[in-house]
């Protein structure tokens, strides 16, 4: 029972529409709402959100981090993230809510009382606090204890409430599941469909055959009638636009000092500990670090040099402190083994698009020029700062440091480690493009180590005397303007792009820092020093936008751009195609014997339930026209991923042995829930979005 009293709120999980939508309500004990004096977070077709509803939300949502992730920082990101998500909650609370007044539903202290009894499916809070782990059924004899229990009774108002609202939602869910349904012939298209086979021929052609891109050329007229003809598409929160100058957090060289010096004195303590393990949860920035196994893999390479170079490698032995990615490690050795080796290799990247020949050709070309220079003696190393697309190892020539087999994709690790040292392989193929591996070594020791680490962070003396810098910067900014400010001091300017007051922007740590700045302020406003992640920053309002759509700037107008030349080049293709199969008599062999470059593929299975076309590929638009298309007829121009395509099916057949009316009873139950999901999904974001939704946050 005490167990029970410790409960201060109550979470109520309601799926909505499975894979779809998760919709979660919180409510704190006060339950009934809150008090008049509240201030207003925002309002939801004119009902007014709290908040103190609101900031209950996002206590709930901090709550549940802090107990999941004990001793983690919640950063600004982290934050906004969380009040985002807040604000959802509220904002389909009160939807909800709205939604079960429109419908009329309620429900009866009867019906709340069979829930509450009921073994079969009880509510949530039932399950939540009532089940026992050893059997996973309701403990009937707790939950009868609690119910008479007079200390429990606010618990049980607010559980009523909550089974009221679970037992609603339900209904609401079922009534609109009643609106769905599957008709004979459509379930009988899909299970025809699903085991019926194709074979035929066709003949693909590339958007290219009607011509170059420059010969579609779009006016600007054209692209403006297109945005406001599918201006929809564009509809999106206000925005705004920034610029900035980060100043970070960087620790100095006497805050380094200070940490190695702190550190040092741990070591003789260290190795007398008489629990290694208590001495680290105690001294240690990571306090579960200890006992743990380690390889070369698990530190940046100078510090892994530092380690397993370290003439103490041995047990009982105290290693460090080594410098590693912004933290002093030091380790006290327990065992030294041998295990799965680890590797170290570097790399030239060099990105490909396969469906693309001539970018192929081009890509080939250039791996054959850099295999040339490596064998008129280019070290690897500059080959890779100069012609990697990989800008992260490119800087360090390529290298990519250590790591085990699971922690690179399957085709580069199996590359590296059937290798041998001072190997070069490849080019090898990834989803990120070909590689050219030079495979830099092996090393098979392992050590279990408990390490003490303490992070290297600024003092309060470097954080003070970085605003300043942050401040002398905003100053002159003021005045003299803010690139010509960030020339004068040599400070790079970033730019956020456009964001909306919920989303994150892109630049890490900034985001709530700026976004409280940018919608209160004018464009051309220069803020005060802001407080971010890791540092300070200044920013400056470059744009705003209030009126609800995208604007057509330059990045949209290409992308309209991009969409017309493509439309007037398919448009062009189709003609041409239409035109082509009347001068060939219908004849897919004689359209192929005009032009050499076209190909003519027969496939002998077409699948309706993969896209899949044997000898070809996957082209779902392919494969989706083809399944409606008569036998031995050739088809007009349809659609497929790159292109069009002519095709002529010469088959169509179900798969041996299949009982339709019994595969029809099978897909009934999954093809009602997979419309009946998607008729959930559309009408809850439907109505979402043709409510009228005020933050006033």
């Amino acid at each position: 029972m005490s167990k029970l009293r410790d409960k201060t709120h109550i979470v109520l999980f309601v799926l909505v529409a499975a894979f779809l939508a998760l919709i979660v309500f919180e409510w704190g004990m006060n339950f009934t709402g809150p008090t008049s004096k509240a201030g207003v977070a925002g309002k939801v077709n004119g009902e007014s959100i709290s908040m103190k509803e609101y900031e209950a939300l996002y206590n709930n949502l901090v709550a549940g981090f802090r107990q999941s992730n004990p001793g983690a920082e919640i950063t600004s990101g982290i934050d906004a993230k969380f009040r985002e998500q807040a604000w959802n909650y509220a904002v389909d609370q009160a939807l909800i809510g709205q939604l079960l007044k429109k419908y009329g539903i309620g429900v009866t202290d009867q019906e709340v009382l069979d829930a509450v009894n009921s073994d079969l499916n009880p509510p949530a809070i039932i399950r939540q606090n009532f089940t026992d782990p050893r059997s996973g059924k309701i403990d009937r004899q707790l939950l009868e204890q609690a119910r008479s229990d007079p200390k429990a009774k606010d618990f049980w108002l607010n559980a009523q409430e909550a089974v009221k609202r679970e037992l609603m939602v339900n209904k609401l869910v079922m009534a609109l599941r009643t609106m769905v349904v599957v008709t004979d012939p459509e379930l009988t298209e899909v299970v025809q469909r699903q085991f019926t086979t194709f074979a035929g021929s066709f003949i693909p052609f590339p958007y290219s055959y009607a011509g170059a891109e420059s010969n579609f050329p779009v006016k600007d007229e054209e692209i403006k009638s297109w945005y406001e003809a599918h201006k929809a598409q564009f509809k999106e929160d206000p925005v705004r636009s920034a610029q900035f100058v980060f100043f970070p957090l960087t620790p100095s060289a006497q805050d380094s000092l200070q940490v190695k010096k702190e550190i040092d004195g741990l070591i003789p303590q260290f190795a007398s500990a008489a629990s290694d393990s208590e001495f680290v949860k105690i001294q240690s920035d990571k306090p579960n670090s200890a006992n743990e196994s380690l390889s070369r893999a698990d530190f940046s390479p100078a510090a892994g040099n530092a380690v397993f170079g370290s003439p103490k490698l041995a047990p009982s032995q105290i290693v460090g402190p080594v410098a590693d990615q912004g933290y002093y490690r030091l380790l006290k050795i327990k065992s030294v083994s041998t295990g799965e080796p680890v590797a170290s290799a570097s790399h030239i990247l060099i990105r490909i698009n396969p469906a693309d020949q001539a970018d192929a050709q081009r890509v080939m070309g250039l791996l054959k020029k850099i295999s040339e220079e490596l064998k008129g003696g280019a070290s690897f190393a500059s080959l890779a700062a100069k012609y990697s697309q990989d800008p992260g190892s490119a800087r360090n020539g390529g290298f990519v440091g250590w790591f085990t087999k699971d922690r690179m994709v399957p085709q580069f690790a199996q590359a590296v480690f059937a290798g041998r040292p001072g190997q070069i392989v490849g080019p090898v193929q990834t989803q990120f493009g070909l590689h050219l591996i030079k495979i830099e070594g092996f090393d098979n020791r392992r050590i279990v180590a408990s390490e003490v680490a303490r992070q290297i962070k600024a003092s309060t003396q470097t954080s003070e005397s970085i605003k300043r810098n942050a401040m002398t910067f905003q100053t002159e900014a003021k005045s003299k303007g803010f690139e010509a400010a960030a020339t004068a001091q040599k400070l790079e300017v970033g730019k956020t792009g456009d964001f909306t007051r919920q989303s994150l922007l892109a630049v890490p740590g900034m985001g709530e820092a700026i976004t409280g700045f940018a919608f209160k302020a004018k464009e051309g406003d220069i803020s005060d020093v802001l407080d971010a992640d890791k540092g300070f920053v200044v920013a400056k309002l470059l744009s705003k936008n209030d009126t609800g759509y995208h604007q057509l700037d330059a990045q949209l107008k290409e992308m309209i751009k991009n969409e017309l030349v493509r439309e007037k080049q398919g448009a062009a293709l189709k003609a041409k195609l239409v035109a082509l199969s009347k001068s060939s008599g219908g004849s897919l062999d004689a359209i192929a014997a005009k032009d050499s470059s076209l190909h003519k593929i027969t496939s002998k299975e077409i699948r309706w339930r993969d896209d899949y076309i044997d000898g070809y590929g996957v082209d779902p638009r392919l494969v989706e026209a083809m399944a409606g298309m008569k036998l031995n007829t050739l088809s007009q121009p349809v659609q497929g991923s790159g292109g069009y395509a002519l095709v002529q099916l010469s088959s169509r057949q179900l798969a041996p042995g299949i009982d339709l009316a019994a595969e029809k009873q099978k897909v009934l139950p999954q093809l009602m829930k997979v419309r009946q999901e998607q008729f959930l999904s559309e009408y809850l974001n439907a109505y979402r979005r043709n409510s009228k939704i005020e933050d006033f946050r």
